[in-house]
């Protein structure tokens, strides 16, 4: 059972100000998330988590973030532009984008952000278009193949494909990039890679972690170059199902710190930094959809009709994504009904749950969809001329503040031209 960070009195009294649909966010759980995960990774000095801006590109969240010591990973010039005006700069951005248009990357450079090539073709474009290679940079590395834990202690496979994937250099890419790179100025490495989404798994990050210490001690031994850090960027997930178990990040943390003892310490390279971009891990738990139930269907299924739609929420509708869902006020209350709970959308994809066992819901009723905090409203859109809703942050003293209005007919049009 998932328990919601709200009352359905507090919800309520929220309801009032703010009507349904939106997305509330926990600022006492961002900082906790945050501060444990810096926790974990203290053993590391040079250590730092830039947040994944696509995950929740809210100004009042990446100012929270901020405070609590993180930086944060662009991939666009909006995104940039952003963090920008939120109070990051230098090496407090890092950039890292694929396919990426010049304007980018000279946005990039005049922020000061440190720049992740994505493809060995982006180095002479990256000189081409800023007119010099910056001294510190990154490059993403591929590994090809299928990534496998196998079965983990905690019962759950772990497995994706990178040589499927679009992102990276090969391993003779990378080291003949960095050798390029080097001829060309640089003089500060970092290596990026991300080999599996949503991990629940404390194995995860310490196996991606023994790879790319292995890889950095190579490309040391065989181009020169000094490796200045290695960014595990995400993947580490959360437990979207109530019978999932949580990860442990101090246990991936230590986990980390084994393979940096193992590896890197005895190959003379005890200073390299420890980068994590794990916008789903710190975020998603923390956040949630709030909607209505505006309707109710008997045909061949029963079906709930809410306010929110996938316009809200895509993730059910085009991955099949599980996200539970708590009925306010009736969480002791038998689950004895199967519902569709579905949204208004043109599409009969739109649906947030599927044969769900729930409690009776009434018209009316408040319910809450959990674990919308990260790729939730970064994804929405606005098919059926729907539109986004607001986001509000639950402060720690219980007030609330509004951190983006819902988008009104008027914004919709903004960008029409009528003749």
């Amino acid at each position: 059972m998932k328990t919601p960070f709200v009352t359905k009195d507090q919800l309520e009294g929220i309801c009032s100000r703010y009507p349904t649909p939106f997305h509330l966010y926990d600022e006492a759980g961002i900082r906790r998330t945050a501060r444990a995960v810096n926790d974990a990774f203290a053993w590391n000095p040079g250590f730092r988590e830039y947040f994944a801006v696509k995950a929740t590109p809210t100004p009042g969240i990446l100012k929270i973030l901020r405070e609590e010591g993180c930086g944060v990973d662009c991939s666009s010039l909006t995104e940039l532009l952003m963090s920008d005006r939120c109070g990051f700069s230098g090496e407090e951005i890092m950039f890292s984008s694929n396919e990426t248009p010049a304007e980018e990357f000279v946005q990039a450079e005049q922020q000061k952000a440190i720049i992740n090539l994505d493809d060995f073709t982006h180095i002479d474009f990256l000189k081409e278009t800023i007119g010099y290679i910056p001294e510190t940079i990154s490059c993403r590395y591929n590994p090809g193949g299928v990534f496998t834990l196998g079965e983990s202690e905690e019962g759950f496979q772990v497995m994706d494909n990178p040589g499927e994937a679009k992102y990276g250099f090969t391993k003779p890419q990378i080291i003949e990039g960095f050798k390029k790179l080097k001829a060309m100025g640089a003089k500060h490495f970092g290596i990026h890679a991300f080999l599996a989404s949503n991990t629940i798994s404390d194995a995860y990050y310490p196996a991606l972690a023994g790879q790319l210490f292995q890889l950095a001690v190579e490309l040391k031994e065989q181009t020169g170059c000094h490796i200045a850090f290695i960014n595990l960027s995400g993947g580490v997930g959360i437990p979207y199902r109530p019978e999932q178990r949580a990860n442990d990040i101090a246990a991936i943390g230590a986990g980390v710190k084994e393979q940096y003892e193992k590896i890197l310490v005895p190959a003379d390279m005890g200073d390299v930094k420890i980068f994590t971009e794990m916008g789903r891990f710190m975020l998603a738990p923390n956040g949630h959809l709030v909607t209505r139930a505006i309707h109710e269907k008997h045909i061949y299924k029963e079906y709930i009709g809410v306010d929110a739609c996938a316009a809200n929420l895509m993730r059910p509708a085009i991955y099949g994504a599980y996200h539970h869902i708590t009925v306010m006020g009736k969480e002791t209350e038998p689950c004895d009904h199967k519902y569709d709970v579905v949204g208004s959308l043109c599409e009969n994809s739109d649906k947030f749950a599927v044969d769900r066992i729930l409690p009776k819901i009434d018209k009316g009723d408040l319910l809450v969809i959990h674990d919308t905090g990260a790729h939730g409203f970064s994804m929405g859109y606005n098919y059926n001329g729907r539109l986004r809703s607001a986001e509000v942050l639950l402060r720690e003293d219980g007030s609330t503040q509004l951190l983006r209005r819902a988008e009104t007919v008027e914004d919709y049009f903004a960008t029409l031209l009528w003749e």
